[in-house]
């Protein structure tokens, strides 16, 4: 595998190096770790069809683009309330 230079703040550098060797991994292999975690945004799309799919098949569940906003604005209001002091 060939690497790849990414430029980042010295401080950003700094914080990953210590996260990775407090994982007991190289600054490399942590990053290529977290690559390996992460899904890009046409992957989560991918997956969220999919969860919806399974929901339709499942049971009916089918909401239309309007519930799915309105549940997600829930589900934020929610995740802000609970992380609130």
């Amino acid at each position: 595998m060939t690497d790849a230079n990414i430029r980042i703040p010295v401080d950003a550098r700094d914080r990953l190096a210590e996260i990775a060797a407090g994982e007991g991994l190289s600054l490399r292999a942590y990053l290529a770790r977290l690559a390996d975690s992460l899904l890009t945004p046409a992957e989560r799309a991918d997956r969220a069809e999919h969860a919806r799919a399974v929901l339709r098949e499942w049971n009916g569940y089918d909401p239309s683009e309007g519930e799915q906003a309105d549940l997600d604005a829930e589900l934020d209001r929610r995740l802000a309330e609970a992380a609130a002091p």
